[in-house]
């Protein structure tokens, strides 16, 4: 049975750097599905309350769920907008899904951004537009992961979680 790793947090939290060190840790054949490769990338679309990617993200992570034995979704993933994924993957997976939290201050978040190759794409101003503190789903157990761990610290952590299950 397939498992599923589901990292979210605000922008500049880390999710993406940790999302593909997992993958990497996991080894060949781990599917990793990044919201802002789905969105931004292949279907060009603004993020917002009726995502017009929940459909394909939902049918990758089946398709991962089919062929793999890790899928790993990372992103922002704003609890209220991608509700309904969220349900309907926890219909699918049941009890193989581990949900983390990127529980991390705005300013360490800023401070994280500046260090990224896109830094020059969107500054604080859109940072704190997007910021959503404490955004935890409601019906899937999120561990909270703060600044104080870092990235080899946080990829053992979910390693290790996922593997005892």
């Amino acid at each position: 049975m397939a498992k599923l790793i589901i990292l979210r947090g605000n922008s500049g939290s880390g999710k993406t750097t940790i999302a593909k060190g997992l993958q990497k840790k996991f080894g060949h054949g781990t599917m990793l599905i990044s919201q802002d490769v789905v969105r931004r990338e292949m279907l060009y679309v603004k993020d917002g309350e009726k995502p017009n990617v929940e459909e394909l993200i939902f049918q990758l992570a089946m398709f991962g769920k089919q062929n793999c034995e890790i899928v790993i979704m990372e992103g922002i993933f704003n609890s209220k907008w991608y509700n309904n994924l969220f349900k309907k993957l926890l219909k699918e997976f049941k009890k193989d899904i581990f949900a983390f939290y990127f529980n991390i201050p705005f300013e360490e978040t800023l401070k994280r951004h500046k260090t990224k190759v896109e830094a020059n794409e969107f500054g604080e101003k859109e940072m704190r537009k997007w910021w959503l503190p404490n955004d935890l789903l409601k019906f899937i157990p999120e561990k909270l992961l703060g600044k104080e761990l870092g990235a080899d610290e946080i990829i053992s952590l979910i390693y290790e979680a996922v593997l005892e299950k």
